[in-house]
């Protein structure tokens, strides 16, 4: 037989409402109760009914994942982040992709929150930047929360000092040798792209090394596009002896054009990413990155955003910890 609400409350010796506050983690529940209840629903196996609780709560306990975004190494990330934090506060989950730049796109995201009852959103860049869908959002009322995103103020969500974390990487090629050091940017309409940029040329300014236009070129923060930005740049008659992509997929592209030419990493140039992603531990030799912490950005961003739906004034925006990863891909400067 099916376990009830009112099984999980008789065994506990709490109330319906008691279990119901705990299912919601909502507060004003005593730790020990809390405890008592959660061992309960684990020993009973104990699974809400979704419609009962939707009636009772005036909530879908459902919430979406928007993405537009090329890297599948970053966004499975946040993913798993979101599901576990879904899966922990007993809430459901879509995923569903917006085109950034097509006409309709906001008419698509209000379908999909009304057909679905939503009662939150998660944003990924670059769509956490977007005005037009952030005053939408803002003019219905709906419950977002955002990750990465530009501008922080008035916003809930998870951010990371990237500009910081550039600075720390570039000083790691800078002390091994390094002053012909050139950039592949992420996509432009990301703030993490920005940030990345500034990072590096505050780096290079810091350093009393001269930035160079002819040595950043423009990706897309995907594998395809760090693979055309790194032949373009080895392909220069002074080529840079180290390139610092601004996100693993276009660093692993980076790596492909190198082996193209003949050249060997980092014996003959060195390259380092950004974000710690699987793909930077399955390529050869490993790559230097910075570790974002974008599985663990998914889950607080999720939580957040739940936060809010139970209290508007609840959510906030947290930053995140980094750091680097110095691997084999980097190394001193080629001699000569």
């Amino acid at each position: 037989m099916r376990v009830r609400i009112e099984d999980v409350a008789n065994q506990a010796g709490v109330s319906m409402k008691t279990v119901s506050r705990v299912l919601n983690n909502e507060p004003g529940v005593r730790e020990v109760t809390r405890a008592r209840v959660l061992e309960t629903v684990a020993a009973l196996n104990y699974r809400p009914d979704p419609s009962a609780r939707s009636l009772a709560g005036n909530r879908s306990y459902l919430v979406a994942l928007l993405y537009d975004n090329p890297s599948p190494n970053y966004l499975m990330e946040i993913l798993t982040g979101v599901v576990e934090a879904c899966e922990s506060h007993h809430y459901g989950m879509v995923m569903q992709p917006v085109g950034y730049h097509s006409p309709d796109f906001l008419d698509a995201v209000d379908a999909l929150v009304m057909a679905s009852r939503l009662d939150g959103l998660i944003l990924t860049p670059p769509l956490t930047d977007s005005a037009a869908l952030l005053d939408r959002l803002d003019q219905r009322g709906i419950a977002f929360s955002c990750i990465s995103p530009k501008h922080r103020e008035g916003r809930i969500g998870v951010t990371l000092d990237e500009h910081e974390a550039v600075g720390e990487l570039m000083a790691h090629l800078i002390a091994l040798g390094h002053q012909r050091i050139a950039h592949v940017r992420g996509h432009p309409d990301h703030g993490a792209s920005e940030w990345r940029m500034a990072g590096y040329r505050s780096a290079l300014r810091r350093a009393g090394l001269r930035y160079d236009p002819a040595l950043v070129v423009d990706g897309e923060f995907s594998f395809d596009s760090g693979l055309a930005a790194g032949r373009q740049l080895l392909a220069l008659a002074e080529r840079p002896t180290a390139i610092f992509a601004a996100n693993d997929d276009m660093a692993a592209g980076v790596m492909r054009a190198a082996s193209e030419l003949g050249l060997r990493v980092p014996r003959d140039v060195s390259v380092c990413g950004f974000d710690n992603t699987p793909i930077s531990q399955q390529i050869f030799p490993a790559l230097t990155t910075v570790q974002q912490p974008t599985r663990d950005m998914g889950q607080v961003a999720t939580v957040q955003l739940l936060n809010a739906i139970r209290d508007r004034s609840a959510g906030r925006m947290v930053r995140m910890p980094y750091a680097l990863q110095l691997r084999q891909s980097t190394g001193p400067v080629p001699a000569g």
